[in-house]
């Protein structure tokens, strides 16, 4: 129902969960006074830079925060993301400096209760530890004023952004218009042509077989292949965590350091290390979804060309709590095209498969001719059903819209729609009508959606303006760490 509205009706929370950061959660003040650093400039808003060094600080604190581990805050994704958060970030403050937006001390008290580590500090008679609360800010780099400030700016960004989110903007007759079409029905009939009806008329020859085997040698591959070597340290849940991290810390420099071997590695920590062979892209088979070669940042890795080429250890993988691997490719096993007669029966059906959909549609090509002609001589078609957009039956994507497009001036109407590898459906609008009855709850529902696309189309274009008014300009791509290969 409503599909299109639908799947994006909590797109504006989303957004606005990405810009309001509080700064004593994530960044910092530094993220918002830092603005002359002179590194390697990134990006410019307003004429200051976003340095490399600045990101990759910014990410190393986000990735504690959230316990990851360095290979994370070191991976490009990461990194891109806090970019893009602290690009977002600088754009709302030019749009905040700019429009000279105030927080009252009422407000900014408020506020700063409701942060958990603030209502920590105070003690049972109700007084406040200025001690605590003076080590915990110099814990995270920062002064009093400086955090105050910080919070201040968090809460004009709040305001800034709550107050583009509550703008109102679809009107009430537009909702209404809306749900009208989506509750609008057609009745239609359909008629399949399916290649698998024609497939007893297929007969190729052993020329046709072994021409499309020889021109589609690719679909006839065995996938590339290794076989690997791999260790695994896991947790101890009776030794002291600060041991295992340390343990942790020798695995993964190690592996890293002597990448030409896990033995290193495996004598000084005793581990055993284990073989799999026969190792595809999508991981080993037959193995259980929590095998240490399961995870799929391992297995990309063991693809990657450091591994497969030069035979060198991945970086370790954190593949679950207290469970850390690193592994390498032993052999290296290229795709290879199957013999003719190994796959002899496959090229022989895919031949017909294919022949048998040319036929199909050819044959719905020549129907769909016809009833153009005489659109009455409807013989052959399913008993009619009537379909809206809330009620769409298996009508599906471009059918539906098809469908749903039908002039109603013009009936009854067919619609020939393409099943790519299956065939041909023609369908037959006859009659369109309005429902008896409405669903109120359904209306209000899409009101509501309606109004949540609005307000995302408004804040995409006020994000527009204040990047184009902050002079935006990219200097230089952010680039991969030596070191994030294989996280």
């Amino acid at each position: 129902m409503f599909d299109i509205v639908r799947k994006h009706q909590k797109i504006l929370q989303l957004v606005l969960m990405l810009f309001i950061v509080p700064s004593f959660a994530m960044f910092g003040i530094s993220s918002y006074s830092s603005f002359m650093d002179k590194e390697t400039d990134l990006v410019k808003v307003n004429g200051k830079a976003i340095s490399e060094q600045e990101v990759d600080n910014a990410a190393k604190r986000q990735a504690e925060r959230v316990g990851g581990n360095v290979q994370i805050a070191q991976s490009l994704q990461f990194r891109q993301a806090i970019l893009n958060e602290l690009l977002q970030q600088r754009i709302l403050g030019f749009a905040v400096s700019n429009l000279r937006l105030q927080v009252g001390k009422e407000e900014l008290v408020k506020s700063l209760q409701n942060i958990p580590q603030i209502r920590a500090l105070y003690k049972p008679d109700g007084s406040f530890d200025d001690a605590r609360f003076k080590q915990l800010l110099a814990g995270n780099g920062m002064n009093e004023e400086q955090f105050y400030a910080g919070q201040a700016f968090d809460l004009k960004i709040g305001q800034l952004v709550n107050s583009v989110a509550r703008t109102e903007l679809a009107s009430p007759k537009l909702s209404e218009i809306v749900s009208t079409l989506y509750e609008t029905e057609r009745q239609v009939q359909t008629l399949q042509f399916d290649a698998k009806s024609y497939l007893s008329k297929v007969n190729p020859s052993q020329e046709e077989l072994q021409a499309f085997y020889s021109a589609n040698a690719k679909l006839f591959e065995s996938p590339e292949y290794i076989d690997v070597e791999y260790i695994v340290l896991k947790a101890d849940p009776k030794e002291d965590a600060k041991v295992f991290n340390e343990k942790a810390d020798q695995f993964a420099n190690l592996t890293y350091d002597q990448a030409d071997s896990l033995k290193p590695a495996a004598d000084k920590l005793k581990l055993n290390i284990q073989s799999q062979k026969g190792m595809t892209r999508s991981g080993p088979a037959g193995v259980s979804r929590d095998h240490p070669l399961a995870n799929p940042k391992v297995a990309q890795a063991l693809f990657g060309d450091d591994a497969v080429k030069n035979k060198r250890n991945i970086e370790t993988v954190q593949t679950s709590p207290g469970v850390f691997v690193s592994a390498r490719v032993v052999v290296f096993h290229p795709a290879q095209t199957l013999p003719f007669a190994d796959v002899a029966a496959e090229v022989r059906r895919q031949v017909s498969q294919r022949a048998a959909e040319k036929m199909a549609v050819a044959a719905a090509t020549e129907r769909y001719a016809s009833l153009e002609k005489d659109p009455k001589n409807a013989g052959g078609f399913a008993s009619p059903i009537w379909v809206s957009r809330n009620k769409p039956a298996n009508l599906l994507g471009g059918a539906l819209d098809d469908v749903m497009s039908v002039n109603p001036d013009k009936l009854p109407a067919y619609i020939s729609v393409a099943n790519p590898g299956t065939g041909t459906t023609i369908y037959r609008v006859d009659q369109v009508r309005q429902p008896s009855t409405t669903d109120a709850k359904v209306h209000q529902a899409q009101a509501q959606q309606i109004q949540a696309l609005a307000a995302q189309s408004e804040f995409a274009g006020f994000m527009a303006y204040w990047r184009d008014s902050a002079k935006v300009k990219v200097i230089n791509p952010l680039k991969a760490t030596s070191n994030s290969a294989g996280s």
